[in-house]
């Protein structure tokens, strides 16, 4: 299989905080380069989440396989000068060599579960931290988002629209393809479809009609040039607008091929209600409603509730940014370094010490409850963490398709318990725990760390 193209600084190892290259530089002239192992988990869930969808592994790894400093990059370290050049020589062949764990893409995950394990020498494993977390908590956000609407759409059709209001271009691509692993029907973004092989959809804009001189003329023009499109019948008056479509439909006879009329403002439980009678009355049956403009899964879940009759829906701005969740604490952080567990005690930012697996216990083909434990227990459950890299290359039985993680994602949502899959916080939270044997190396090590000095 081979890799797409991707929008982002792939390769290009300076895309790191500076504080990370001081540390490098620090650790190397203490020879420290001895195996570290961090760990990437999220610390709480936002108030308006009940899990996590985990996105973002491939870019990481893709960025793992390529980082590194280019001549022109070295140029511009050493003119900021606090880097010697027996360091900066070093960085002119810095590779990746480390190896990688990792859930899959699609896996649920909830509070202080590592998601994603980097073992590799101390200065590699903490250079690449601002790449890893950049693209893990960005594309795990909007992949939890996408669930969440995809859930409330309650089986219609989902598509991302959120490319106009992306924060940037690299974000528009990766909402593309973090929604359709979650499961939207594809999206908006054309080169976002040819990069990931994913569904396009698209219509028209309001601009198009405005720029005719009859509504429908305009449509009557549009569909002779795409038979099976979908007409926007909002630009003066809706209702107007679907039936002017009636009388396409009745013009063109047995040629008439649209597929579907889009609503953009107003009230949508009405409108459609009112554009389905006037189309079911018309004989139109096949034709569908699809709606748009500002949607969110709150306002899908309203309206399917009520009993829009709406098909699918074109969700923007809201999917794009993750609206009422736009951040979550995640952390990225070293649990072990020359074969010693490592500690940190900081108020609520503690740190379980020590490299860790994740058991997940399933029960009736519901998930029942998750035991984080050391990576070399054989607990309950099945093992999250998987290998997906060694020696700083992917392992190909591991690479997953962008199809296969869409499949992954939909099975884990379907294995969740009813209580996490509504919008607003469940009254009880999945429960996950700690195994009685990381418990005890947990309080050892705090004993040694508060032990006076002999």
């Amino acid at each position: 299989m081979n890799d797409p193209p991707c929008v982002g600084p792939f390769g290009a190892a300076l895309f790191t905080d500076l504080y990370e290259l001081t540390m490098v530089q620090a650790y190397d002239a203490q020879a420290m380069c001895l195996p570290a192992v961090f760990e990437l988990s999220f610390r709480k869930l936002p108030e308006c989440r009940n899990y996590l969808v985990a996105c973002g592994l491939q870019d990481v790894l893709t960025y793992l396989e390529q980082a590194h400093f280019s001549d022109d990059d070295l140029a511009y370290l050493r003119r900021q000068g606090g880097f010697r050049d027996t360091f900066l020589n070093r960085l002119s062949s810095f590779r990746f060599t480390g190896d990688v764990f990792a859930v899959p893409e699609g896996t649920m995950v909830f509070e202080n579960e590592p998601v994603l394990q980097v073992i590799a020498p101390l200065p590699e494993a903490q250079l690449i931290e601002t790449f890893v977390i950049n693209q893990v908590h960005f594309q795990s956000l909007v992949a939890t988002k996408a669930a969440r609407v995809v859930t409330a759409a309650a089986g219609r059709t989902v598509v991302d629209f959120g490319a106009r209001r992306a924060h940037g271009t690299d974000a528009a691509m990766k909402v593309a393809r973090a929604s359709y692993i979650a499961g939207a029907a594809g999206t908006s973004n054309v080169l976002a479809g040819k990069t990931y092989d994913i569904p396009i959809f698209g219509t028209m804009a309001h601009s198009y009609i405005q720029a005719h001189d009859d509504e429908l003329a305009a449509f009557a023009a549009f569909a002779g040039m795409y038979p099976q499109t979908t007409l926007l019948v909002d630009t003066y008056d809706t209702i107007e607008g679907v039936r002017k479509v009636v009388e396409l439909s009745r013009r063109l006879g047995d040629r008439f091929r649209v597929r579907a009329v889009r609503l953009d403002s107003g009230d949508l439980l009405e409108l459609s209600r009112k554009a389905r009678a006037i189309l079911d009355e018309a004989g139109l049956n096949q034709v569908r409603v699809f709606a748009s403009g500002g949607l969110d899964e709150y306002q899908i879940a309203d309206l399917v509730q009520r009993g829009a009759a709406i098909d699918g829906f074109g969700v923007g701005t809201k999917l794009a940014v993750s609206s009422d969740a736009p951040d979550v604490d995640v952390a990225y952080k070293l649990v072990e370094y020359a074969g010693q567990p490592r500690l940190k005690l900081s108020s609520e930012k503690i740190i379980i010490p020590g490299r860790k697996q994740v058991f997940r216990v399933i029960e009736d083909g519901r998930l029942l409850r998750d035991v984080i434990g050391r990576h070399d227990e054989k607990l309950d459950g099945r093992p999250l963490l998987k290998q997906v890299m060694h020696n700083g290359r992917r392992l190909p039985a591991e690479r997953a398709s962008l199809d296969q993680s869409r499949k992954h994602a939909r099975r884990e949502l379907e294995q969740l318990p009813p209580p996490l899959l509504k919008l607003e916080r469940a009254e009880q939270g999945y429960p996950v725990q700690l195994s009685a044997a990381l418990k005890a190396d947990g309080e050892s090590l705090r004993r040694t760390r508060d032990a006076p000095p002999s």
